[in-house]
This record gives C-alpha cells, structure tokens and sequence, in this order.
C-alpha cells in the first residue's frame, strides 16, 4: 500500500453528490501516517471535514488489498456507526464496478470484500462485544462520545496478533474526560511534536496524532482563525460566518465542534467565569480554626476533605484533599482518611465536621469525636437536603459571600458537577450521565469534593440563623 496507489484508488469512488472523491492534503497525510504502520493513529478535527469520508474510504481500500481483511467499525452507538458503514456501502453502490469487488449487508451491518476474503463489520462500542476479535483495521468513530475507552484498550490489546492497526477520528470532547486526558497527553508527551499554525502532529514509535483546533488562548470568535483549524477546503471564513450567525447555534457548540476545544455541557452547574472570579488571595494561616464537610467514598468514588473558614465577608473554602480509592476491588482503608485529618487538624484546628455518616462512616465518625474531640453534625446526602446546600452554594458564589483559595482537585469537581432539576424547582449536583456508571478513573468526572464542599457550607448558614443544638439543624 503506498499513498499515491490510494490516491487513484480514492479517485474511483464517487461521492453522493455524484462527483468523484479527491481526497485533501490533511487526509492523504493522515493515510501515509497510517502506511507507515504506527499501531494507533489518531485524527482529531472539527465537524464538516471530512472525518466519516476518509475512514470508509479508507476501510474499503484496505479490505480490498489485504487478504483476509478483519476491518472492524464501532462508534458511541451501532447507529452512528451505521453512518460510518452507510457511506462506505453509499461508495460502493455508486462507484463503477465496485460491486465486482464488495458484497454489502446492510441489514447485518457487513460489508465482504470478495477479493481478499476480508470483511468489513460493525461493532458496538462495548468492551465485551469487542473481545474475540482479531482486526487487522480498527476504525472508532467520534471517541469523545464513547462513555469509556475500554473498547479501544481491548481491540489496542489485540493488533500484535496480525500486525494490525487502530485508526480513530472524532472532535473534540469535555475537560477531564478520558478521551481529553489521553488526547492531552499525545499532544504534550510525544518526543517528535510539530505545530503548522492550528494543526499539531504528535508521533511517537506507537501513536501518532493530528490535532487540528484553536489555541487556549485564541478568539474563538475570530473567524480566520477558526478557518485555519478547519483544515478542508470547503470550510471558509464565509461559510463559518453563516454557520455562527444562525439562531441554533450556541457557544458551547461553536467552541467545541468548529473550534475543536474540549468545552464542558452546557448544562454544568457552575460556570468556569464565576468560579475562577471567586478566588481569593488570602493567606490561609496555621492555627485558624475551620469545619470541615466530608464526602465518603469506598471503592470507586473520592473521599474529599474540604475546609470551611468564618471571615467577616463570608466563607473561605481552604485546599481540599481528595483521596482516590484502589479502585481495583478492594476498599479504602478507614486509616488513610483519619491520617490527613489529623495532618489538617494540626495544620488548622478542626471544630466540626459534616458528614453523612450512613455512607459507612460510622468508624470515621466515632474515632473523630473519641481520638480528635470533634464535633460530628449530620447531613443526609438525601435529594432534600442536598437541594438545599446546592442552593446555598450557588447563592454564595453569586452574591460574593464565598470564596476559595486556588486549588486544582476542588476546581476540577466543582467544574464538573451538572445541576439536575428536581420537580419543585430546585436542583442537586450530580456527575453528568456519561460518567456516572463507568468504573474508569478519568472519565468518572468526580465532584465528590463540590459535594463535600456544600454540606459544610450549607450547615454553617444554617447554623448562624439556628439557635437550637447544631446535631438537629439537618
């Protein structure tokens, strides 16, 4: 396989608008880096360039000239992946001759390639469907909406056996997602990374990456910038003009699939502007007494310690620590918790600690009160008063009464938190719903310390307007 063979290849298929395929420079560069025979090949653009295109075109090249082609297909669900496999089977049916060389399944969601008794087949974005396979092509679609990236680590683990090949295209997804993790390491860890104006090309011996996407720190808003991340040609300065002067698009979309920037949903609880302008300054001194809320997690989910200050304007939340389980199936130790609070405790007094202690925290809160002599209040993580203590929190934020020293774990949970509607109005944070059964680390999107952080500082509002004892306030 050599690239200019794949040229004239692609030259025979046509395309629904009746023309035939000249692939881009952008694309024929992705195609040698994949001849080349890296392992893992990544491409990573905007929507409206091509993405879909290429990789049937590209599945069909090589189940016609590699014998006994296993090219396997899986997107974020088998019906998006049917677009991929429709437009191969649309360049079939279309191009002359190719049914000589193809035999498609539409219903089976196949397609034969009769010359080298290969097959082209979809798969469902699920680890376990995906095992027993051994492809010789593996083609993911959109990766920033698989809810993990277990299938590609399973068909990853299974290319040796044929020298195979994994090929995977998408846009761009949400901060802290394991596909940004993963697509953040490729661009900054490789040891050979070249920038051409907005397309970055990371390589290394097993992977190499295409990024095309604004910079941090570019004017999204800027149309010739945003072209120049767009790398197909029938993307201009124009037509994205029109694109974002239409009333359905919104910002969220704008920025992350035309300007190909991880952008977290619109539906998240706290804006990233709000958050980072509550930052304080303040020097957090030894021997300041605080509270502190506590949100247990076992097995999978954080324990997060979060410290609550009193000042004359409102509430200082200090640096939080969050402690990550085994998550291999065993359980954090009860003694791992109970040293970082007795590393705070001697750092800066605790006087109270609000917990849930019906999450299997009965130990934790008998030894706080017995070996600390701290006071233990209780606040159920039940949807009521989690409603409450989002409220308060959200309340605080808004009119300045509540502040927070610079801290990346207790940034990122809070970033990450959606705000779920409840029937009367109010609303809890939760975890978006991608992230909320998956058992990987990256893509689980802790908020474990947001939550932490609320029931603190919801009990101490309570208590200022209480007079009763502070056990009964929740």
């Amino acid at each position: 396989m050599t690239v200019d063979h794949w040229r004239q290849y692609a030259k025979l298929l046509r395309l629904d608008n009746g023309e035939y395929w000249v692939p881009e420079g952008f694309q024929n560069e992705f195609v040698a880096d994949l001849f080349a025979g890296v392992p893992e090949i990544w491409l990573i653009v905007p929507e409206g360039n091509g993405k879909t295109t290429l990789l049937s075109g590209v599945a069909l090249y090589h189940g016609d000239y590699t014998e006994d082609a296993a090219v396997l297909m899986a997107a974020s669900s088998r019906d998006q992946c049917g677009l991929l496999l429709g437009q191969a089977i649309g360049f079939v049916e279309r191009s002359p001759r190719f049914e000589k060389r193809f035999r498609t399944f539409e219903g089976y969601r196949r397609i034969d390639c009769l010359r080298t008794r290969g097959r082209i087949q979809v798969f469902a974005a699920d680890d376990r469907t995906g095992d027993g396979v051994i492809p010789t092509l593996a083609l993911l679609d959109e990766l920033h909406r698989h809810r993990s990236l277990r299938l590609y680590r399973t068909w990853r683990g299974k290319l040796d056996k044929r020298d195979g090949q994994l090929a995977a295209i998408s846009t761009a997804g949400e901060p802290g997602s394991e596909f940004e993790v993963t697509r953040e390491r490729a661009r900054t860890e490789a040891p050979d990374i070249s920038v051409d104006g907005r397309h970055v090309r990371a390589a290394s011996p097993e992977m190499i990456l295409h990024d095309f996407a604004l910079r941090v720190d570019d004017d999204p808003e800027d149309l010739g910038l945003v072209a120049s991340a767009n790398p197909f040609s029938g993307v201009t300065s124009a037509s994205l003009g029109r694109k974002r002067a239409s009333p359905s698009m919104t910002g969220g979309h704008w920025r992350r699939f035309v300007c190909n920037l991880a952008t977290r949903t619109e539906g998240a609880a706290v804006g990233e502007a709000e958050w980072l302008a509550a930052e304080a300054h303040e020097e957090i001194l030894p021997g300041r007494p605080c509270d502190v809320g506590l949100d247990l997690g076992w097995k999978w989910d954080a324990t997060a310690l979060v410290p609550l200050f009193s000042a004359e304007w409102g509430w200082l939340f200090g640096k939080s620590r969050v402690i990550t389980p085994p998550r291999d199936g065993n359980s954090l130790r009860p003694e791992r918790i109970m040293d970082e609070f007795e590393a705070l405790h001697a750092e800066t007094p605790i006087q109270r600690v609000v917990m849930d202690p019906s999450a299997g925290g009965e130990q934790i809160s008998g030894w706080l009160e017995q070996e600390l002599g701290v006071q233990v209040v209780s606040h159920s993580q039940k949807t009521a008063p989690m409603a409450v203590a989002a409220g308060r929190f959200m309340e605080t934020l808004r009119d300045g009464t509540q502040k927070h020293v610079q801290d990346a774990d207790f940034t990122r949970h809070v970033l990450n938190a959606v705000a779920y509607e409840l029937p009367d109005g109010t609303f809890k944070f939760v975890r978006p719903v991608s992230s909320r059964t998956s058992q990987d680390e990256a893509p689980r999107r802790e908020i474990d310390a947001l939550i932490a952080g609320s029931m603190v500082l919801s009990t101490a509002i309570g208590a200022r307007a209480y007079d009763g004892p502070l056990m009964e306030l929740i």
